[in-house]
């Protein structure tokens, strides 16, 4: 199975990519979503262990664990330790019953791939991108969202230019949807054709 990891920095569209994909029919693992239910399961107990008060209801408040790890390496190590190891099990076991369904492609949809090792883990990296006038108007549209917070945020991630020169492919999200639509069929055809070699 060749394992794709898709990536690009706020802003960039990488959801919608990834719909994209499910929409030509290839397996797309969402890491958020994964994290969002550990948060609301299997993470909660040692999360709240090591940051006291970010659980409510037996559930990860995100905002309050934002602030206690953004800007602190240390409380981001201490998090990643945590949540990453579930994240790379519950990936596992999802590759496995898609292999035995005879899937021959999956998309790791990994916001921070670059920025966790995880491009080692991969056969083929598909990076999201728009120039950066986009991505600040996109992110600062968003509910609750800051130039300070953006900055805090873009801080934490690799460059774009960064991400497009490790890339083996690229889906420009800002030359409208047909477009971004194309060059993923394109992508997939592309894995399709070294799959078959």
């Amino acid at each position: 199975m060749l394992r794709v990891g898709l990536t690009g920095s706020i802003g960039m569209g990488k959801s919608t990519t990834a719909d994209m994909f499910r929409a030509e029919g290839i397996t797309v693992l969402d890491s958020d979503k994964l994290v969002h239910d550990l948060y609301r399961g299997a993470a909660v107990a040692a999360i709240e262990r090591a940051f006291p008060g970010v659980a409510v209801d037996g559930v990860v408040d995100r905002a309050r664990l934002a602030a206690r790890v953004l800007d602190d390496s240390a409380a981001l190590k201490r998090l990643e330790a945590i949540v990453h190891p579930l994240v790379f099990a519950a990936r596992d076991a999802l590759v496995k019953e898609r292999e035995a369904k005879g899937d021959r492609i999956i998309v790791f949809d990994i916001p921070l791939l670059f920025e966790t090792g995880g491009e080692k883990d991969v056969d083929a990296i598909v990076v999201v991108t728009a120039p950066e006038t986009v991505q600040k108007a996109r992110v600062l549209a968003r509910s609750g969202m800051t130039e300070e917070k953006f900055a805090a945020i873009l801080r934490k991630q690799t460059p774009d230019s960064q991400k497009r020169a490790r890339a083996d492919f690229i889906v420009h999200t800002d030359k409208g949807m047909d477009a971004a639509r194309e060059e993923v069929r394109n992508i997939v055809k592309a894995l399709q054709a070294r799959l078959d070699k």
